[in-house]
């Protein structure tokens, strides 16, 4: 009988790819592939959690390796030398690039099929969100730390996939300051990791008057765990937003 497939997970994100694609596998998970920000924690309990070191590596004799940052390098040199199978995910700012992440690990797991049903999965989750959300103005995602996205990022594309214009003009990640809020506040909120409460609990984003600004104008409260990696998940974040209305 051949040896089940040994799989070493450099990261919280490449957790959540190998446990959705093959948790019959031998896995060996990230430290913090069952946090509460994991999207796949409760799944992750079943499994063994290592270091992303050399060591680990070394006494786990994975099959494949699979990361989207995680490694130091001298592990990631150890590994090319060796000609292990590494798998990286790229960093996906819209779901053409999640489905393509998709595709890759499920190509080198052998599982393709797998991986095509959960792409399925994925766009008719999409489907259903653009057939209840229609246009519906724009919205401002702000997280607890006091940061938004603008275009090129991942949540641009979900805020446009339910039906929102994208209220941040500058492209990528920035800061969004009180006192721009405090003087134009923006028509709609959707707010991101402010279910980690002992995370950024300081931050600008849990202002006093921020909070006062997004009182009835909250779209949804997206949790950390469709936030923290490019997934097939982002799909859940949108159905959320599309979801409620302010």
């Amino acid at each position: 009988m051949a040896e089940p497939l040994r799989v070493l997970s450099l990261d919280q994100c490449a957790d959540q790819y190998v446990l959705a694609l093959v948790p019959e596998a031998t896995l060996a998970l990230s430290p913090r592939a069952d946090d509460a920000d994991s999207r796949m924690r409760i799944a992750a309990r079943d499994h063994r959690q290592v270091r992303p070191t050399l060591e680990a590596a070394i006494g786990f004799r994975p099959d494949v390796v699979v990361r989207y940052w995680g490694g130091d390098q001298r592990l990631l040199d150890h590994l090319e030398r060796r000609g292990q199978r590494v798998v990286t995910l790229s960093d996906a700012s819209d779901f053409d690039a999640i489905r393509a992440n998709i595709r890759v690990v499920a190509r080198a797991l052998a599982v393709s099929g797998r991986g095509e049903a959960l792409i399925s999965r994925m766009d008719q989750r999409l489907l259903a969100a653009r057939s209840v959300s229609g246009s519906r103005g724009a919205a401002l995602y702000l997280t607890a730390g006091g940061f938004t996205a603008g275009a090129g990022t991942l949540m641009d594309g979900m805020l446009q996939a339910a039906g929102f214009e994208n209220a941040t003009e500058r492209p990528g990640f920035g800061p969004v300051s009180v006192e721009r809020i405090a003087l134009t506040p923006p028509a709609r909120f959707v707010l991101g990791f402010f279910d980690q409460v002992r995370a950024d609990w300081r931050g600008p984003g849990r202002h006093p008057v921020v909070r006062r600004a997004a009182s009835g104008r909250t779209v949804t409260r997206l949790p950390a765990s469709v936030l923290t990696c490019p997934a097939w998940f982002a799909a859940d974040g949108v159905a959320m937003i599309a979801a409620r209305r302010p």
